[in-house]
């Protein structure tokens, strides 16, 4: 016996089973299988059953279980837990592929629906500006209503020095 957690197999002899050897292993698992139907004993040779329909591939016995569903084995029988991480596959039709896709909105990441709501909020922020609405457009008026008075009161002043300008030479 080598010491240590590991063992070397190198140099070791290869024990290969014989096709001869399988092929009885096969038939007892069937005569176990007949054995446990007849006596009605078919929760523990699920398990068992599973391990060699993935061998021999009969579709019959695969399509059988999926329409029962599995035994529960202890307390989990008695205890329903939902489990989130679970997926359960579900076989989906052509048909109905085209249906659900239409139906559906398409999922968006928490970035996406966070960017659609900003760009949103701006749009009606623009909106709510362009009437004077907000805060910020009231003083932009108020600016823009100052600057006009006085650029008014510049051209009637302007206009006022022109006329003194015309009439000053005229009275010479």
């Amino acid at each position: 016996m080598p010491r240590g957690k590991y063992t070397n197999h190198k140099g070791r002899n290869r024990k290969f089973t014989s096709p001869d050897e399988l092929e009885e292993q096969r038939k007892q698992e069937e005569q176990k299988q007949k054995w446990r139907k007849e006596h009605g004993d078919e929760s523990s040779s699920e398990e068992e059953s599973e391990d060699t329909k993935s061998g021999s591939g009969s579709s019959d016995e695969s399509d059988s279980d999926d329409e029962h569903p599995t035994k529960a084995k202890g307390v989990s029988g008695l205890i329903e837990v939902e489990n989130p991480n679970r997926v359960v596959k579900k076989n989906k039709k052509l048909s109905n592929l085209n249906t659900i896709g239409e139906g559906e909105k398409p999922q968006l990441s928490r970035r996406e629906r966070e960017e659609i709501e900003r760009q949103r909020a701006a749009a009606a922020y623009q909106k709510a500006h362009a009437l004077g609405k907000t805060e910020e457009a009231r003083a932009d008026l108020a600016r823009l209503a100052i600057i006009r008075q006085q650029r008014e009161e510049a051209a009637k002043r302007r206009e006022a020095e022109k006329k003194a300008k015309d009439e000053g030479p005229k009275k010479r």
